[in-house]
């Protein structure tokens, strides 16, 4: 199964930006990421669309940051990149009426929901600038 990797590489990407502090253009995050501007503008997109980034065009134009990086979580950055479940894993419903099926699904749903939250937490606490923070002391 493929892994979405797109929070850790948006992720790289932002700290950079605010670590370096400037305007990067679409190709320069592709070569970053080793991929195509298309999906770079096609990413950055999304978290322009949530108010993270903002893009100027023109000569010397680029991507910036649309706020401070102490005010951007990692929640919020995953919330503009995926609307979908943060887990792929899912229950089944191929026998609604099995009480197996029932107590597997009760399992699973609550180990899920427990480790979500705790996920969902954890983005929250953290911002862009305390990655920075991070990176700075470890360098």
């Amino acid at each position: 199964m493929r892994t979405d990797t797109r929070l850790a590489r948006m992720l790289h990407v932002l700290v950079h930006m605010h670590l370096f502090g400037g305007r990067e253009t679409s190709e320069t995050i592709a070569l970053m990421l080793n991929t195509n501007p298309v999906v770079v503008r096609r990413t950055m997109g999304c978290l322009r669309n949530h108010g993270l980034v903002q893009s100027e065009g023109g000569k010397g134009g680029g991507w910036v940051l649309a706020k401070s990086a102490k005010n951007i979580s990692l929640l919020e950055i995953q919330a503009a990149l995926s609307d979908t479940q943060i887990f792929s894993i899912g229950l089944s419903s191929d026998h609604p009426k099995c009480p197996v099926e029932k107590v597997v699904n009760a399992a699973i749903g609550g180990a899920l929901q427990k480790a979500q939250d705790s996920f969902v937490q954890e983005l929250k606490d953290i911002t862009l600038a305390d990655l920075a923070s991070s990176f700075q002391e470890s360098n």
